[in-house]
């Protein structure tokens, strides 16, 4: 209950930021927040109002939206065993509740009773609070006469670039190459394509993540304290003539 109350207030109140996105973006206050009820996902209602921002049209910025919240259908077929709901409707209502933060709180729990709780009180707490700072963040937005003069129109880059540099600061060499050849394809298809297809375009680049493991990213000083013989100048030679040496005897 407690982890699943401060998680839910916590994340909850990221709504304000996408309320005021939401207006910037050219949405009502009433399309905002019929957005976080019916979608309940960051990322996808911020892939969806990023691409209308950017003058592109509903089912681009659908597509992008359906991408990035397909993670939640994988989430689901592990859930529907470690909640084990039966029923259409109550499996129906289970599967909106789907998202990042139900799902990490669930799977933390000992037994399935305890991951019922934690996982309805996530839901209820989060939905409830996302919704509302929706509503606060879209009516204060729109009571602004000059959303440019205050910088609000910033505010949907400036999450994108917030929820991608956690990743980029904890991923390996092949998350780095991927942000760069997705940007990449962005950019070069920006001036030819619709808005909003340059972001479906990117989104290929991720088939990379298919190949072969995660490259290393261990830089000079990783190696050296991952191998404390080689120092940089000429221990790692000194440590292998050794070597060589224990072999011929």
């Amino acid at each position: 209950m407690r982890d699943s109350l401060g998680i839910g207030v916590a994340v909850g109140a990221a709504g304000l930021a996408f309320g005021t996105a939401a207006v910037t973006a050219g949405l009502s206050p009433a399309q905002a927040v019929f957005t976080s009820m019916f979608m309940f996902t960051g990322a996808s209602q911020f892939a969806l109002i990023g691409v209308v921002a950017g003058g592109g049209n509903l089912v681009a910025g659908a597509l992008g939206a359906l991408l990035l919240g397909a993670r939640n259908t994988l989430y689901g077929l592990r859930l529907a065993d470690v909640l084990g709901w039966r029923g259409g409707f109550r499996r129906a209502v289970a599967a909106h509740g789907v998202i990042d933060e139900t799902t990490a709180v669930t799977l933390a729990q000992p037994d399935r009773a305890s991951a019922r709780l934690a996982f309805t009180t996530t839901y209820v707490v989060l939905g409830t609070s996302w919704v509302a700072t929706t509503l606060v963040g879209a009516l204060a937005t729109e009571r602004v006469s000059d959303i440019g003069a205050l910088g609000l129109d910033a505010v949907g880059p400036a999450i994108f670039l917030a929820l991608l540099w956690p990743r980029l600061r904890e991923g390996g060499a092949r998350t780095w190459l991927i942000s760069g050849l997705g940007a990449g394809l962005a950019l070069a298809a920006t001036p030819l394509l619709p808005a909003g297809v340059p972001v479906l375009l990117a989104a290929s680049a991720a088939l990379i993540a298919l190949v072969g493991p995660e490259m290393s990213v261990a830089g000079p000083a990783e190696s050296a304290a991952e191998n404390p013989g080689t120092d940089g100048t000429g221990g790692a030679a000194g440590e292998s003539g050794n070597d060589d040496e224990a072999v011929r005897s």
